[in-house]
């Protein structure tokens, strides 16, 4: 099996997916939003900034992204959410990594992707996601994580001003990656939208 890298706009399902590769099949999932929001733990200046949605600069990302893929053993397999970004990030990637990765884009509307923020809750010590509305992604106990048996959380950045930023980024910044990718024949397209166990079963046909 190879690394993964997942490219999408906020809350298209990168987070969904690595959380699948990570249980199921022992992935390591380092995701940017997750090691920004453990830093902000420590740093207030760092959740100010996520609570206005701003995005971090490219060499902070790359540092914090270095720093955790070099904790583990080389052997290991990753499933990366939220970087690369940028070009720039794209192109230092590959200087970091030493890996057999596949490039995953998730394709999804604008306002399905707002739905999705505006509703979604996550599990502050696993991570996991969930939605209050949509009946596939709800927990089993209302406002309860299945597997932490905690209380679910919304995140800090959640909101719709927030999004809007991010998401407005995005177009400007991050779809010059999807062209990196498509030109080293490393990128996979589809739409993540519909039956969710339909979307399982073709990403691991992708990356098998």
């Amino acid at each position: 099996m190879k690394s993964v890298i997942f490219l999408a706009p906020p809350a298209a399902g990168k987070g969904t997916f690595s959380d699948f590769l990570e249980k199921k099949f022992g992935y390591q999932h380092i995701s940017t939003g997750d090691l920004l929001r453990e830093k902000a733990l420590k740093d207030e200046s760092v959740e100010k900034r996520l609570k206005s949605g701003a995005l971090f600069s490219d060499d902070e990302v790359l540092e914090l992204f270095k720093q955790k893929v070099n904790s583990y053993p080389k052997e290991t397999l990753f499933v990366f959410d939220g970087i690369p970004r940028t070009l720039y990030q794209a192109e230092k990637m590959d200087e970091i990594l030493d890996l057999d990765y596949i490039v995953i884009y998730l394709d999804v509307s604008k306002d399905i992707l707002l739905e999705r923020v505006l509703g979604r809750v996550i599990c502050p010590k696993c991570h996991r996601s969930y939605h209050e509305t949509f009946d596939e992604f709800k927990p089993k106990v209302e406002g309860i994580c299945d597997d932490c048996g905690i209380t679910l959380k919304k995140r800090v950045d959640d909101t719709r001003e927030a999004f809007l930023k991010r998401y407005n980024e995005y177009l400007l910044k991050t779809k010059p990656v999807l062209d990196y990718y498509r030109k080293k024949n490393q990128l996979v397209e589809f739409s993540n939208t519909g039956v969710h166990q339909e979307k399982i079963t073709h990403l691991m046909e992708v990356i098998k």
